[in-house]
């Protein structure tokens, strides 16, 4: 069971952060997540892999539109095999939105949000209630909420596991 209340320093990113940003395909080709993660948003941050455990950043907070482009499913698994617990975005494109339930990373949108964290805060995350709570500044917010069969998704590692457990115990 993965737990929907998550804590965690934040690092930030703009508008418009398309798959390709988050792992550009040139590493695909790598096929092991815990491989090719360490390229996340190379294209506009090199390092930000190694910055990520280095600084104890674990929350990705991110403008509009994030994960536009491909709707592969690598971009979410990368971010979270990277070491974010939970990504907060303005918008999210509605693809890379689905494929991170699928994978098991928690996403939450909150429009205004990037105007809400800087770089570094500490957010207190939760995903029943959609309310978000920043340490840092003595401020809180509340996001969208996400439905109860998605968060079911989510408790369990997402879809992508839950079907592989059935999978396994109906052979």
């Amino acid at each position: 069971m993965i737990e929907l209340n998550i804590n965690g320093k934040v690092m930030k990113f703009g508008d418009g952060i398309n798959t390709d940003v988050i792992i550009p395909s040139k590493y695909l080709e790598l096929r092991d997540p815990s491989i090719f993660s360490k390229h996340i948003m190379e294209p506009i941050r090199p390092g930000v892999f190694n910055d990520i455990a280095k600084l104890g950043m674990t929350v990705l907070v991110a403008g509009n539109d994030f994960g536009s482009g491909s709707s592969r499913e690598q971009a979410p698994e990368a971010l979270k095999q990277a070491g974010f617990d939970a990504v907060v975005a303005e918008s999210f494109a509605t693809i890379f939105y689905r494929n991170s339930i699928n994978v098991g990373l928690p996403v939450m949108e909150i429009p205004g949000v990037a105007k809400f964290v800087e770089e570094g805060d500490h957010l207190s995350i939760n995903f029943d209630t959609a309310e978000v709570r920043n340490i840092t500044q003595s401020t809180s917010m509340s996001g969208k909420k996400t439905n109860s069969f998605l968060l079911d998704k989510l408790r369990i590692g997402g879809l992508i596991p839950e079907l592989q457990e059935f999978v396994r115990r109906n052979k």
